[in-house]
């Protein structure tokens, strides 16, 4: 009888150890849930934006810093997310639509201008501001005041950019293009002589003309070329969408929209358009 006692009580004791386990397991399951849960200090939000773009989205050693970096970081609160519960995450030009498809970010602000091409794949707030295709020009530069001064200009090409392109199609069949692998590149160009006007969105070349170096060095030509609504895009269907527009009228009724375009845009004179109503896309 004595070992039949004694093998009772190890089972016992191993089906305590058992049910402890697994009631620790069962209490330790929720770090196992994803960056987005509302768990206290996991709870995270994961958004999109430039690391290479001074003014708008910019890495830097302090941080991250630009116009869609301060909208972000604004929608952000009023979903209910401090600063320090953001994951920011390079959002390359041609990656962006897959991002937002794999679920990578929750949403991208990243000078993403709204198409109908983008819009089948994804879903846009805003707009949250317009910007338009203009030219950069030497501050003292006073020969160049339309589009078609630039025929017989040097403008800086941008390898897989088409802005410079398109000007010579349509506008300056006579420019000279320049080619430099980025628009960091053309800045010290456009300073020297090397080349004579630098395009792309005007909201963009302002955010490289307020870099310190270069204030006072360079102004905005003011063309206005074409327009682009830029939005902040979210995966198709988010619920996610309406909860940014409305984040996004509030920054406007704050002024916090407005101290943004000037913090960030401000010492390249930026004539920046009044901020655009929600769903008001201009062709």
């Amino acid at each position: 009888m004595f070992p039949m006692k004694k093998l009772r009580k190890v089972s016992a004791a191993s089906a305590a150890v058992l049910a402890l386990a697994l009631t620790a397991t069962a209490c330790g399951g929720d770090d196992g849930g994803d960056s987005g849960s509302s768990g206290g200090g996991d709870k995270k939000i994961t958004i999109g934006i430039k690391f290479d773009q001074p003014g708008l989205g910019q890495k830097t050693p302090d941080g991250y810093e630009g116009f869609d970096v301060d909208v972000a970081t604004y929608v952000a609160k009023k979903l209910g997310y401090t600063e320090d519960q953001i994951e920011w995450k390079e959002s390359k030009s041609a990656d962006r639509e897959t991002m937002l498809q794999r679920g990578d970010v929750d949403f991208i602000a990243a000078t993403y201008s709204i198409t109908p091409e983008r819009s089948e794949k994804v879903d846009f707030a805003g707009p949250y501001l317009l910007a338009h295709q203009d030219v950069l020009l030497r501050a003292d530069d006073d020969k160049i005041k339309s589009p078609e001064d630039l025929n017989d200009a040097k403008l800086c090409s941008v390898t897989g950019s088409t802005s410079a392109q398109n000007v010579k199609k349509k506008l300056a069949p006579k420019a000279q293009l320049q080619p430099y692998p980025t628009y960091s590149a053309c800045l010290p160009g456009l300073q020297n002589g090397a080349v004579d006007a630098l395009t792309t969105d005007d909201s963009i070349l302002a955010g490289y003309a307020s870099q310190a170096q270069f204030k006072g060095k360079f102004k905005l030509g003011g063309f206005k070329l074409t327009n682009e609504n830029y939005g902040i895009g979210v995966k198709k269907g988010s619920d996610l969408k309406n909860k940014i527009n409305d984040a996004l009228e509030a920054m406007v009724a704050d002024g916090a929209w407005d101290k943004a375009v000037k913090d960030n845009f401000g010492p390249a004179n930026y004539k920046n358009e009044p901020a655009p109503k929600i769903g008001d896309i201009k062709s």
